[in-house]
Formats: structure tokens, C-alpha cells, sequence
């Protein structure tokens, strides 16, 4: 695992206390009163005798200083607000021993990770209120960063609101040395939210949008107005956007050109030269800007310009005129080089199987997919293990959706019959779907199979999800017939 550096202890000494930050209020604050960025720890693990590497997360609730004399309270793993980061490597055996703190029900989900059913933390793996849980899998992926959050049917945007969230980062052997790597000094995970106050401190949770809760306060690793100092030229940026329904479409204020690495699944097969990058919630993004000595530059997010197929009388009240800013990059007096970016960062085979052998179709409206609602206790269909599938994604409303899967990294095949542009080539697990849009994905579900527990497909708009935009499947093995749980939700929060 990961061993703290000299250099990054001294750069960290300011910033390691997540939860006590403070920080100004004003945007236009002079530069000195904004707070150094706070960066999530590591999370500590163990090895049990097997090889099994264990950690432990335990959600409670906490008060947080998200913004300058204001002592909000919020919820949290093993702290306030958000979590500590995890940490394994391709081919790894990894446990997680979960315990509920909270005063109701909630569960873990392990966005983008590949892994048995039984283990995924979705809605029917509720943890009641004083209750564990120790889900255990091998990691079987590439290096990407993932995420973990809450996934209680109905709640899912209030327990994300309230700050359950945080990385789950998977290392491996292929990835290019010459990217930046030491954690939390050229390497540094950003997780940007939304949040709304009321004059008294508390999360303001009233008055939802279409597309669910918006703020007009952007917290970065859990606080605002914030400021990253840097001690080399090129920093690498883990960003997620961790936001309930506000799309982020992020450059910098000088504007200019940086380059994405990696996206939901995992390295692009080369550096892609970009002014702006756009993440809908639940995206990630791995980006690689240069700064010079002297010269501090804002990352922001700036108003969304693609607005196809969004009403001009409807974008305000999705957020998509708003602008924030996100985090200042100061670059060190003691400013080192850094290598050159590879040209090459990895090999993605061909997105599109010669014989898929399956097609489905999925439409995104209002709050249901192909005019259906959740419901807890309905299999929607069932995949056959290691098969190639193509799904077709089309956003038949006014509203903005996006759309995520459990269990894959897929490729995006098209978009409207064209090819995906070079930031949406590679693997993904959550994609952006405009109004009018269609999108057809290759989807594979590999390595696990089971007749009971289901995976879900969603819309990441929490707001969406939680009113009924999901649905679920099960992956069998040829031949296998479903035997889907009858879920009685008042009895099943595992204790």
C-alpha cells in the first residue's frame, strides 16, 4: 500500500482535517482567505491470514465546516463528511467491514466496481441502524477510480446530500509510471458537490428542482472556496462529480488546454487535449493540467453550453446558466519539472463485438425507463454470463438524464450513429443523455453469476432514481433459471 512521503506530509499538515476546515464565503475573497484544500486519507487496512485486505467504514453523523462560522451537521464514514479513500490493486482480495451508525437505514455502493451481486450494495442490501455488513470480492479491473456511496431506495439523494461519498481507487501494474502517482501531491482526488444553506447553517433541503436538489455553493473534498498548492508542474486531478442532479462542465479560468487521461473505467488510450470537460453525476474524470511558477490558475465550472433539446425557459432551473468556482491551483516557490505525458496510455481493444448476442432498448422519461417505475421485487430482464450485448439509450424527454450500470465498464459504440468523441472512447459506467439523444453501448457482464441477487441500471440524477428511473437484472449462467428474492424492505435491513 502506499507509504506517506516526506513531501507530502509537509503539504498535507494544513489539510488533512477533512471535516474542521473552514473556509471563506465570498467568492471574490482575496486569495489568503480561502482554505488549503483538505485531502481525504487513505483509508488503514489490515490482511487477514488468507491475504484478504480489510478495511473498515463506519457512517455516523457529524458537524461539518463547510463554509466559513457555519457548523453544519452532515453525515459521514470514519469522519464528518465524505470518507476516507480505498485503496487495492488489480488481483487483490478485498473485504470491507461496514457498520451503521446513522439513525436509519442506508447502504454502501460500490460505483464502477466490478464484483459479485451479493456484494454490490444496492438497494436490497439495506443496513439497519446499528447493523454491519462485510461484503468481500477480488478486484477483477483495470486502475480507475471508483466511488462509494449510498444507495437506499427512496433516500439516495438525502444520504448523498448529507456527504456519504468517497473514492475507492484500483491500481495495477500497466498503468504509465510518467503519470503523476503520489497521492495527494501531484495525484489528487477532487470531489465537487452542490450544497444550499439555510441562514442558520443547517443543508438546506427544501424547494427540489426538476433535476433534484441544486445549491448555489460548490464544496470541493467537502469544503468551498478552496486552494490546492502544488509543488510540481503537472498535477494529476481524480475528479468526481459527487453532485445529486447539478452537471459540471469544468475548465479553467485562463483557458487553457489540459489533457484527460482517464475516464469512469480507467485510462483513455492517449492524452485528449481539452478545454472543458463535462461530468453529469456520478462521472469521473482523470485530468492532467501543467502549471507555471507564479502563475495560479482557477479550476471552475462554467455554464453548460450544449443544450440541445432543453426548453430556453427551462435551462436556469437545471442549473445550466449557474457558474462556480471550484478549486485554486498555487503553484510552490520550490515549483519542480515533471516528466512528459505518454503519448500512450493504453491499449482499448475494439468497443463493438463482431456477433453481440443480445440488443436491448431503454428510453428515459419524467421518472421512469421504458415507462416503468421501480419496483423492488420485478427482474426486468436477465443477461447471460460473458455474452456481448448492445444496449441502445435514448432520452425521449426535455429533461437532462443520464444513465449508469452496475457491474460493467461499457463502451460507448455510437452517439446519434456517430462514432463517441476521443473524451467518451473509453470505458465508462455512467454517460451523459441529452434530450433527443441516442446512445448505443457494448455491454458485457463477466465472471459472476446469480439467480437471486439483481444488479441495477439507473438514472444518476438522485432525485430520478430515487422517484423510480431504475430498474434491475439479473446475470445468470446458461441454462440457469432466475429465483429472484421477494424483498420485504421492513424486515430486510441486515442487522
Amino acid at each position: 500500500m502506499p507509504v506517506l512521503s516526506r513531501r507530502r506530509f509537509l503539504l498535507g499538515l494544513a489539510a488533512s482535517p477533512v471535516v474542521l476546515s473552514s473556509c471563506s464565503k465570498t467568492v471574490g475573497a482575496v486569495p489568503d482567505s480561502r482554505r488549503a484544500l483538505p485531502i481525504p486519507p487513505l483509508a488503514a487496512s489490515t490482511l487477514d491470514a488468507d491475504g484478504t485486505r480489510v478495511f473498515g467504514l463506519r457512517a455516523a453523523p457529524g458537524r461539518t465546516a463547510m463554509v466559513t462560522g457555519m457548523n453544519t451537521p452532515t453525515w459521514g464514514y470514519d469522519g464528518s463528511i465524505l470518507g476516507p479513500t480505498l485503496r487495492a490493486r488489480r488481483g487483490e482480495a478485498v473485504a470491507v467491514e461496514f457498520e451503521n451508525a446513522l439513525p436509519e437505514p442506508t447502504t454502501v455502493h460500490w460505483h464502477g466496481m466490478h464484483l459479485p451481486a451479493r456484494c454490490d450494495g444496492g438497494p436490497h442490501h439495506t443496513v439497519a441502524p446499528g447493523g454491519r455488513w462485510r461484503p468481500a470480492w477480488t478486484i477483477r479491473q483495470p486502475a480507475a477510480t471508483l466511488w462509494y456511496h449510498p444507495h437506499p431506495h427512496g433516500a439516495t439523494e438525502k444520504h448523498l446530500y448529507r456527504g456519504l461519498a468517497g473514492l475507492f481507487i484500483v491500481d495495477d501494474d500497466a498503468s504509465p509510471a510518467a503519470l503523476p502517482h503520489d497521492y495527494g501531491v501531484d495525484d489528487v482526488p477532487l470531489i465537487i458537490q452542490d450544497r444550499r444553506f439555510t441562514p442558520t447553517g443547517t443543508l438546506d433541503e427544501s424547494d427540489a428542482t426538476d433535476v433534484g436538489l441544486l445549491g448555489d455553493t460548490i464544496v470541493t473534498n467537502g469544503i468551498n472556496d478552496a486552494y490546492l498548492s502544488v509543488p510540481s508542474e503537472k498535477v494529476r486531478l481524480r475528479i468526481l462529480n459527487g453532485s445529486g442532479g447539478r452537471l459540471l462542465h469544468l475548465g479553467f479560468d485562463d483557458d487553457r488546454e489540459f489533457h484527460l487521461v482517464a475516464t469512469d473505467g480507467g485510462l483513455v488510450a492517449e492524452p485528449v487535449g481539452v478545454h472543458r470537460v463535462l461530468l453529469s453525476p456520478g462521472e469521473r474524470a482523470e485530468i492532467v493540467v501543467t502549471v507555471t511558477l507564479g502563475v495560479p490558475v482557477s479550476l471552475r465550472a462554467f455554464p453548460i453550453e450544449e443544450r440541445t433539446g432543453i426548453p430556453a425557459g427551462k435551462a436556469h432551473r437545471f442549473g445550466f446558466d449557474d457558474s462556480f468556482h471550484v478549486l485554486e491551483i498555487r503553484p510552490h516557490p520550490t515549483l519542480s519539472s515533471s516528466a512528459a505525458l505518454p503519448t500512450v496510455l493504453t491499449n482499448l481493444p475494439a468497443a463493438v463485438a463482431a456477433h453481440p448476442h443480445t440488443a436491448r432498448s431503454f428510453d428515459l422519461r419524467w421518472h421512469m425507463i421504458n415507462s416503468s417505475r421501480m419496483d423492488m421485487d420485478r427482474v426486468d430482464f436477465c443477461s447471460t454470463v460473458d455474452t456481448d450485448e448492445i444496449w441502445t439509450v435514448r432520452n425521449v424527454d426535455d429533461w437532462p438524464h443520464n444513465f449508469h450500470v452496475h457491474d460493467t465498464q461499457f463502451r460507448i459504440v455510437d452517439v446519434d450513429g456517430e462514432p463517441p468523441p476521443a473524451a467518451l472512447a473509453g470505458y465508462k459506467d455512467t454517460v451523459y443523455t441529452p434530450p433527443g439523444q441516442r446512445i448505443r453501448l457494448a455491454v458485457r457482464f463477466s465472471d459472476y453469476t446469480d439467480r437471486t441477487w439483481a444488479y441495477m441500471y439507473h438514472c444518476h440524477l438522485a432525485l430520478h432514481e430515487d422517484q423510480g428511473m431504475m430498474g434491475q437484472f439479473l446475470v445468470l449462467a446458461p441454462g440457469d433459471e432466475p429465483a429472484p428474492a421477494q424483498m420485504d424492505m421492513s424486515d430486510h435491513a441486515m442487522r
